[in-house]
């Protein structure tokens, strides 16, 4: 499960710089885990920018932050090096860590039902509980939410 309070599931995953880690690979710190459909689509761009704008303040907390989606670690990499982020982006191309988190969900647009990623956010202590979840996620204002989160559990 993946409710406030219950073990983050452990999975792995490659991270845009080509190494491999896990969610178990950041216990000891606080690990925001936000999922987003795809890269360098309105929306996803907006997030990501704004996490990144962000990220002084959350390594200041000693809070990690990971942004998920099913696209390649090349795709990544572009994403990243077009807008600059500053976040670290995990590639699951095999769909484990959206399954593992509950949001590789179905989706309508149109009247047409499809597969998709749930844009959701985890925040995840650093002993691996889970200490907020935010689940269809509307872009403005929710790096800042998760930042007032993470900065009150550090605190």
């Amino acid at each position: 499960m993946t409710d406030v309070g219950s073990m983050a599931p452990d999975a792995a995953f490659d991270l845009a710089d080509g190494t491999r880690s896990s969610i178990a690979a950041y216990r000891g710190k606080p690990l925001v885990l936000y999922f987003y459909p795809k890269d360098d689509t309105p929306g996803c761009t907006n997030e990501a920018k704004a996490f990144s704008a962000l990220m002084p303040d959350f390594a200041k907390a000693g809070v990690a932050v990971v942004g998920a989606s099913k696209d390649s670690v090349k795709s990544h990499a572009k994403f990243i090096a077009k807008y600059d982020l500053k976040v670290a982006l995990a590639a699951d191309a095999d769909g484990s860590l959206c399954e593992a988190f509950g949001t590789w969900v179905e989706k309508s647009m149109y009247g047409r039902q499809y597969m998709g990623i749930e844009r959701a956010t985890f925040l995840i202590e650093a002993d691996g509980r889970i200490a907020a979840v935010w689940r269809k996620v509307k872009v403005p204002g929710h790096a800042e939410s998760v930042l007032a989160a993470a900065t009150a559990l550090t605190a």
